[in-house]
C-alpha cells in the first residue's frame, strides 16, 4: 500500500491528535489536515476544566462495576477500561521518550484513586467489588478498609466531623493518576505541526462533507478568520468533534448514520477557593450515583493538577442545554432531529423517565441543595469556600433498537461507512482516558490488512509494547508494563 494517503481530521481534540500521531508513526508520508472551529487546540471536551474528574482507569468509578441480578458484581467493563488506560500511558511514554510530547508542566501526576461508601448494602457491594477485582494483576494492589481510623489517615477531609457510628468503607489504589488531557492534546498537536505533510488549521468550520463517486471525500470548510469558503479532497475522514460529531455525521449522508440521535448533558462542579482546604485533600474519591442518574454523574471529591496548580472539585451536578458543545449553538439539538431518529429519540425518552426527572431536579437545585450533597462527602465544608463552575458539554448516544425503538447508550461508539473510509466518534466518558485504544480501532477500521502486517505490527509494538497481548489475563506483563511507564512518566512506583 502506498503511504501517500490523505486524511481530513475534524476537531483538534485528544482524539484527532492521537490519531494524527499514530498515522505519522505508521505512515510517515501521509498527508494530514486537521480542522478546528475554535481558535485554540483542545478547548472543548479535551480541556482540563471541561474534562473535570479525569484519570479514568476504573480504579474507583463504581458505575463501571454494576451489580448483576444474581448479586455478583460485573467487573468486565472495569477490566477493559483499565487495560485501555495502560495502553494510553504506553503511547504517552513512547512520545515522551522520543521527545515528541513536550508540555510546560507534567501532564500526568500521581494521585490516589479511592471509592467511599456508607451503609450496609453499599459496603457489601464495595467488598464484593474489591474481592472480584484483586483477582487480577491490574488491581492486585487495591486496599479495602472499614476502619474509621485507617480511612481518616487516607482522606482526613472526608472523615473529620463524621459520625463515628456511621458504617463506612473505602478502597484505595495508590497507582492512580490525574491527567491533563488538554496539555497532552496541545503537546501532540505541537509535535504534529513540526511533521512534514501535516497542517493544523484553527478557526475553520466544517460546513458539509460527502463522498464522491470515486470514493474520495470532499469537505466544505469556512475560514472564520477571513469568512472565505474552500473545498478539500482526501482519501479518509475522521470526525472527532465531541458533541459536534453527530451533526457532521448527519451531513455526511452515509446510510450508517440512520437511527442515531443525541441527548446533551452539561456538567457543573463546585470548585474550592480556600487554599488551606485544598491542601488537606490529595485523592480522587468517588461515591455511588443516585438511582436514575446517568453514569457520568457519579459524585466525587477530586484533587486535580491543572497546569502545575493544585485544585479541588466536587460534583458533578447535571445541567441541561440544547447545545452539543460548550461553544455550540442552542439550535444544535433541534437541528439534529430528523425523520430517521425521531422515533429512537422519543422511545429512549420514554424508557428513561427516571433520568428526565433527575435532570429536572438537578437543574432547579438551589445552592443550598447542591451544598447538601457536598456535606455528605466533606462534613465540615463551608459554603463560602466553594463556587459553581460549568464543565464541558457531553452528548450521550441515542441509537435505534429493534426491540425498544431507541436506547440511550453511555460510553463511546465509532460509526463508519461500508467503504471504511470514514469514521465518526460519538459519545462521552471514558473517551479521553481510552483515546489510544479507540484510535487503534479507527485504524483497524481503515486499514484491517495493514494492521496485521509484519511491518505495522513491529512498529505498533515499539510504540505500545503490550500491543496484541492481554494485560487483563497476563498479570506479569501488566505489572511489568505499568512499572516501565511509571518510570518514564516520572510517577511514583
Amino acid at each position: 500500500m502506498s503511504n501517500h494517503k490523505s486524511f481530513t481530521l475534524i476537531g483538534a481534540g485528544i482524539m484527532s491528535a492521537t490519531l494524527g500521531v499514530l498515522i505519522k508513526e505508521l505512515m510517515p508520508d501521509a498527508q494530514i489536515n486537521i480542522y478546528e472551529r475554535l481558535d485554540k487546540v483542545g478547548a472543548e471536551s479535551s480541556d482540563a476544566w471541561n474534562n473535570a474528574g479525569t484519570g479514568h482507569s476504573a480504579f474507583c468509578e463504581l458505575n463501571y462495576t454494576p451489580d448483576r441480578e444474581d448479586g455478583t458484581v460485573d467487573i468486565s467493563k472495569a477490566l477493559k477500561i483499565s487495560q485501555n488506560f495502560e495502553i494510553s500511558k504506553q503511547l504517552w511514554a513512547y512520545l515522551l521518550e522520543k521527545d515528541k510530547l513536550n508540555t510546560s508542566s507534567p501532564f500526568i501526576n500521581d494521585i490516589d484513586h479511592m471509592s467511599f461508601l456508607w451503609g450496609d448494602e453499599n459496603i457489601d457491594f464495595l467488598k464484593k467489588r474489591y474481592d472480584a477485582l484483586i483477582q487480577y494483576g491490574m488491581f492486585k494492589d487495591m486496599k479495602f478498609s472499614e476502619s474509621h481510623e485507617e480511612i481518616k489517615e487516607w482522606i482526613p477531609l472526608i472523615m473529620n466531623g463524621r459520625d463515628p457510628k456511621q458504617k463506612v468503607a473505602a478502597t484505595r489504589m495508590d497507582v492512580g493518576t490525574d491527567v491533563n488531557f488538554g496539555a497532552i492534546t496541545r503537546g501532540m498537536i505541537r509535535y504534529l505541526n513540526t511533521c512534514d505533510g501535516v497542517k493544523v488549521r484553527l478557526g475553520h468550520q466544517v460546513e458539509d462533507l460527502w463522498m464522491e463517486k470515486d470514493g474520495s471525500w470532499r469537505t466544505e470548510i469556512t475560514d472564520l478568520n477571513t469568512n472565505t469558503e474552500k473545498t478539500i479532497t482526501s482519501d479518509y475522514v475522521f470526525v472527532g468533534a465531541g458533541g459536534g460529531s453527530l451533526l457532521l455525521l448527519e451531513k455526511s449522508d452515509i446510510p450508517e448514520e440512520r437511527g442515531y440521535g443525541g441527548f446533551p448533558v452539561s456538567g457543573q462542579f463546585l470548585k474550592c477557593n480556600n487554599p488551606e482546604v485544598i491542601l488537606q485533600h490529595e485523592a480522587k474519591v468517588y461515591g455511588k450515583a443516585e438511582t436514575g442518574s446517568p453514569p457520568m454523574s457519579v459524585p466525587h471529591l477530586d484533587t486535580r493538577m491543572l497546569d502545575g496548580e493544585r485544585s479541588l472539585l466536587f460534583g458533578p451536578y447535571a445541567g441541561f442545554s440544547t447545545k452539543f458543545l460548550k461553544n455550540g449553538s442552542y439550535f444544535d439539538l433541534p437541528l439534529s432531529i430528523e425523520v430517521h431518529n425521531i422515533w429512537p429519540m422519543l422511545s429512549a425518552g420514554i424508557h428513561n423517565i427516571a433520568l428526565t426527572k433527575y435532570l429536572i431536579k438537578q437543574v432547579v437545585q438551589s445552592p443550598e441543595e447542591r451544598f447538601k450533597a457536598l456535606i455528605k462527602y466533606y462534613p465540615e465544608a463551608k459554603i463560602e469556600d466553594w463556587e459553581l463552575i460549568t464543565a464541558g458539554q457531553r452528548v450521550q448516544i441515542i441509537k435505534k433498537d429493534d426491540k425498544a425503538g431507541g436506547v440511550l447508550k453511555f460510553g463511546t461508539e465509532i460509526v463508519s461507512n461500508k467503504e471504511k473510509t470514514m469514521a465518526v466518534l460519538l459519545g462521552a466518558s471514558p473517551g479521553a482516558s481510552t483515546s489510544v485504544s479507540i484510535m487503534l480501532d479507527v485504524l483497524q477500521t481503515f486499514f484491517p490488512e495493514e494492521m496485521n502486517s509484519t511491518s505495522w505490527l513491529k512498529q505498533l509494538q515499539i510504540i505500545i509494547p503490550s500491543y496484541g497481548k492481554s494485560l487483563i489475563m497476563d498479570d506479569e506483563l501488566c505489572l511489568k508494563t505499568r512499572e516501565r511507564t511509571t518510570g518514564i512518566l516520572k510517577l511514583e512506583a
